[in-house]
């Protein structure tokens, strides 16, 4: 079987017949993300304090059973039930090189990758590896697990030159692999420059790299801050980076969160915004006739502990805007990825259950973030807003509107203030809490906290799945 391709518009197989990728992101696995498991600030953070609350070889002993358990084969066959054929795979850089020995592989370095590869592999399921961290932060976004809101990546060459000395490693180990159908090179980029010029370059310097060891895996490149903008990317693009390219947005909604602006009923103007945003968003692969790929998007959801009675009216409100995003990429045979598949219980397909050990034992700490809204996704302020308003309308009094416009212009003055000082301040300082929850915890207790994420011990969230299914058996 060769290896999958783009053919235009669209991917094909090797017999030249369209391919739709439709699929989930494994995040907050090889990436640890806050929400995805309940622990506060950034992965570095908790393994770090972990370590130091319980020592190095129980901390390890810990993160290794997570990684094992997290995903799985009884995931692999779930996934596979539901008609779904991709799963890209968000992995962070650390589990390749140390910071402190920098360009070295670690040993093992593929050991958890290729174990999922080749588990989907065995149901015919392609993957994506996604770059999600990248050495110095390609964003100020706790997914880039770097623990500030800039993106040093841009600002230093040495942090550049790991990054694609990184992908000649992957290239190379998974070259001849034709169920990973390509390679996407950075999550959600956020560089600075009006011109993209950091962002043009390193993907001209990781495609020459990459493609003189493997010419024939696809690469999937994020449009700027965040995946949502390509207006500065050049004219040559259909052949810059050779003609086996997928261009990927994000396309997230509003309507899909806590912080929507308003209820969505899925009238007739909000199904036109919902289109609008994402016709905004591929415009330029538009016009340009090239491929699409949708790599991340998808709502949040209500849960019972924090939301009470007003939980399935909201859950009600984001199914529709699942259904509504789903009739919009159907009539155009989009390929996507939606996030998540696993998480504790916001928006995960399958999500650990409040009866496990870890969610019996972290129940409290997870109220107390939720409350502190300390995870800068999907974040509920109600409790918290009114201390951080005074800093904002500070800012507002003493700061000439057109010097409060800072780089990404998609995070607002008040988005800014609380992802610097909620999301990154506090949650600092309730890492060594998070961790100190561990103490005491023998072997198996800490065996048992991580079996709780396993796919046995998950509940399904059975109408995002059924919906998901439903689609899978009529994508075209």
């Amino acid at each position: 079987m060769p290896y999958l391709k783009v053919s235009g518009t669209q991917f094909v197989d090797g017999n030249g017949t369209p391919v739709v990728l439709l699929g989930a992101g494994l995040g907050g696995w090889m990436m640890m993300e806050n929400f995805i498991s309940g622990f506060p600030g950034c992965e570095f953070h908790i393994r770090e304090a972990l370590a130091e609350a319980i020592g190095i070889e129980k901390a390890s002993l810990f993160f290794e059973k997570f990684l094992d358990n997290f995903f799985a084969e009884g995931d692999v066959k779930f996934f596979k039930s539901l008609g779904l054929n991709c799963v890209r795979i968000a992995v962070n850089y650390h589990h390749f090189e140390d910071d402190m020995n920098p360009r070295v592989l670690k040993k093992d370095a593929f050991k958890q990758l290729d174990r999922v590869v080749s588990l989907c592999a065995a149901e015919d399921i392609y993957t994506i590896i996604d770059l999600h961290s990248t050495p110095g932060g390609q964003s100020g976004g706790w997914h880039a697990d770097a623990g500030t809101h800039f993106g040093n990546f841009w600002k230093h060459k040495d942090f550049q030159d790991r990054f694609v000395w990184l992908w000649t490693q992957i290239a190379e180990h998974y070259k001849d692999n034709i169920w990973v159908a390509g390679y996407n090179l950075m999550n959600e980029p956020a560089d600075p420059d009006p011109g993209h010029a950091g962002l043009i370059n390193i993907y001209d310097r990781t495609y020459a790299a990459i493609y003189s060891i493997d010419p024939h895996h696809i690469l999937f490149l994020d449009g700027n801050t965040f995946a949502t903008d390509f207006t500065k990317f050049p004219d040559d693009s259909a052949t810059r980076w050779g003609t086996n390219v997928a261009f990927a947005i994000h396309d997230y909604s509003t309507f899909g969160f806590p912080s929507s602006p308003e209820v969505y009923e899925g009238t007739d103007n909000q199904k036109a915004t919902l289109k609008a945003a994402y016709v905004r968003k591929r415009k330029w692969m538009d016009e340009g006739n090239l491929c699409v790929w949708n790599g991340e998007w998808g709502p949040v959801y209500g849960r019972k502990e924090y939301d009470g009675e007003e939980t399935d009216d909201i859950n009600r409100r984001r199914y529709m805007v699942l259904r509504d995003q789903l009739e919009i990429y159907r009539k155009d045979s989009l390929s996507w990825s939606i996030w998540l598949y696993k998480d504790i219980g916001f928006q995960g397909m399958v999500y650990v259950s409040q009866d496990t050990a870890y969610m019996k034992h972290f129940g409290e700490f997870l109220s107390k973030k939720h409350r502190l809204a300390v995870d800068a996704w999907g974040a509920d302020d109600r409790y918290v807003k009114h201390i951080y308003e005074p800093i904002v309308n500070l800012i507002k009094e003493e700061i000439p509107e057109p010097n409060r416009k800072l780089y990404p212009p998609i995070w607002s003055l008040e988005n800014r203030v609380t992802r610097i000082s909620r999301t990154i301040l506090v949650a600092e300082f309730m890492a060594k809490e998070w961790a100190e929850m561990f103490v005491g915890m023998g072997d198996q207790e800490l065996v048992d906290f991580a079996e709780s994420f396993s796919f046995e011990k998950c509940e399904k969230r059975e109408e995002l799945n059924s919906i998901l299914k439903l689609n899978a058996n009529t994508a075209v």
